[in-house]
């Protein structure tokens, strides 16, 4: 699809910025101190970003002039090296509504391009196109296929054909000591997480079962007693009980389609060891409410599957954490496909009954807001080759925590410095980030911090090729780029804003309260503040400290104030 015009009310104003660093090692003996409470998740500490290439033990070594940083001159293209990985990676890939690669590649797409897929025996990989691009086989003709796609789009009518697809991927290819990563955007990241749903209620099947597939994803949709305890049974005869090693999703929307849908164990999962969630501070379309992690009670761990009642392929097992923010989905109906009608009170309930209770390591959970819309967190919002946009920074991110948590997907480094990363900042070792540059203004940028005419002049800005620096650079020039918001940009949104909708939140003591009105246009809202606190990436904050950088639809200059409020001070991220 065509990128579309930005955001009038957040163009870049007439200012010239300079890089103005935050005080440096070497001037400040505690760079933190200049910026506070920056949240260190990272591994051994380095002594200023690097600026270009830090290779493994046979690399050059030398120091740039006038800063602490080191350069190389060889990096391995495949890192990890294969030789320290000890398992195959299995890497399931599920593009947003409407995504497929294009023009304006998602970040699914831009993930996946960096992905090793030459040895199976070492990585085996597989993309899946959005909702809204997928028509199944019967439909010959291309009037159908245009109709089932529209259909697709608006209400998900093939989401069961999404989700069995990437299970049966793992159920011809999974074998024992492989380890499962799920990465999706938009209705994606929801695909992403309803897999790892069914994958948890009723187990992997053997290879070549093909004929079960149907049967066994209808007993994951069906959410009543009977279908909980055949579910069960199901598990333990037929199926393989496995682990999800990662799941990492950008933006995930509660709904699919204009059609909402609530499947068993997308909320949280007690068979995902890590979770890492990317969310949008500035989409507020009502049908985009953001579907957060959800702190589960007491009473999820009182029945199911039982530890020792079958094998299990897999690390230790673990229960759903409870940090993060928590948060449900936007969801009108209680109406599942299978026909079955109830409370969501008595499907949380049965959820929470056959939930595995043996359990010893809970879910690892990250959710951090980012800056922009839902397309300026998950990508498709400019056209490929523009040197810089949102979605890189929510791209790096996730590209960062796949080394902080030591998960062994194979990536080609090569590739990273298109995207902002410096491999000698996450391999070896993940090197704790240097402070943010921040926005001051001067003479330097000038391409991006001037209005565009995004109708002519991004069109010649976009083919200037900066070389890369470093990652802090990158992160100040992509975090001063336009917001595409949709309610501004395409109006027909503003039709679903007049409907009258509802949206739940967990509440401190983990109950659950219901907010019924009509969203128009409204913000997201930050739940569970006190209890969880916020986390915020640090763009954010140098986004916000450009006052004299947007102007509003009146050309007057303002300062960015994200549409999703805090009231606690939050906690900036890297």
């Amino acid at each position: 699809m065509a990128a579309p015009s930005p955001n009038p009310a957040l163009l870049p104003g007439p200012a010239k910025p300079s890089l103005r660093p935050i005080q440096t090692e070497a001037t400040n003996p505690n760079p933190n101190d200049a910026y506070p409470e920056i949240k260190d998740t990272e591994s051994p500490t380095q002594e200023s970003s690097g600026s270009s290439l830090l290779g493994r033990a046979e690399s050059t070594q030398k120091r740039a002039p006038g800063h602490g940083v080191r350069i190389s001159e060889r990096f391995d293209d495949v890192i990890p090296h294969p030789d320290e990985v000890h398992h195959r990676n299995l890497v399931l890939c599920f593009d947003g509504t409407g995504d497929q690669f294009d023009g304006d590649n998602s970040n699914i797409v831009e993930f996946f391009s960096m992905l090793k897929r030459e040895d199976v025996t070492q990585q085996l990989v597989y993309y899946q196109a959005g909702i809204g691009t997928y028509t199944i086989p019967e439909v010959a003709s291309s009037i159908g296929a245009s109709y089932q796609k529209l259909l697709d789009t608006m209400i998900g009518i093939h989401l069961d054909a999404h989700i069995m697809g990437g299970y049966e991927f793992l159920m011809q290819n999974y074998k024992a000591g492989d380890k499962i990563f799920i990465f999706g955007f938009s209705r994606g990241a929801y695909t992403a997480r309803a897999l790892a749903g069914m994958i948890h209620k009723i187990g992997l099947l053997p290879p070549c079962n093909h004929q079960q597939v149907p049967f066994a994803y209808k007993m994951y949709t069906q959410d009543d007693e009977q279908g909980w305890q055949q579910s069960n049974a199901f598990k333990k005869t037929f199926g393989i009980d496995v682990d999800i090693e990662m799941v990492g999703v950008w933006d995930t929307v509660g709904s699919v389609g204009i059609v909402p849908r609530r499947l068993p164990f997308t909320k949280s999962n007690s068979h995902i060891r890590f979770f890492r969630h990317a969310i949008s501070l500035d989409e507020r379309r009502a049908r985009f409410k953001a579907n957060l992690w959800n702190r589960p009670t007491e009473e999820d761990h009182a029945t199911g599957v039982k530890k020792g009642e079958m094998p299990r392929h897999k690390t230790p097992e673990r229960r759903a954490g409870t940090m993060g923010l928590h948060h449900s989905s936007t969801m009108n109906g209680d109406t599942l496909r299978s026909g079955k009608s109830m409370s969501r009170s008595a499907r949380d309930e049965l959820e929470r009954k056959y939930t595995d209770p043996d359990v010893e390591q809970p879910t690892d959970i990250e959710e951090v807001w980012f800056s922009g819309a839902h397309c300026d967190v998950g990508g498709g919002s400019v056209a490929n080759g523009t040197r810089h946009c949102l979605a890189r920074i929510p791209l790096r991110w996730m590209i960062r925590q796949c080394f902080i948590l030591k998960t062994g997907i194979l990536f080609h480094s090569t590739k990273f410095k298109e995207v902002g990363i410096d491999p000698a900042t996450i391999y070896p070792h993940v090197l704790k980030r240097p402070p943010p540059i921040l926005y001051t203004p001067g003479t330097l940028a000038t391409r991006y911090a001037q209005p565009i005419n995004f109708a002519k002049d991004y069109k010649e800005t976009v083919k200037i090729r900066d070389p890369f620096i470093n990652e802090e650079e990158e992160d100040l020039l992509d975090s001063l780029t336009p917001i595409y918001d949709q309610l501004r940009l395409a109006s027909f949104w503003w039709a679903l804003e007049m409907l009258p909708n509802r949206q739940r939140y967990q509440k401190a003591d983990d109950s659950w309260t219901t907010k019924r009105g009509v969203n128009f246009g409204k913000g997201r809202t930050i739940p569970k503040q006190v209890e969880l606190g916020v986390n915020v990436h640090r763009t954010v904050h140098t986004r916000m400290s450009a006052t004299d950088l947007f102007m509003d639809g009146n050309k007057k200059l303002r300062t960015y104030v994200p549409a999703a409020k805090w009231d606690i001070e939050p906690q900036w991220v890297d």
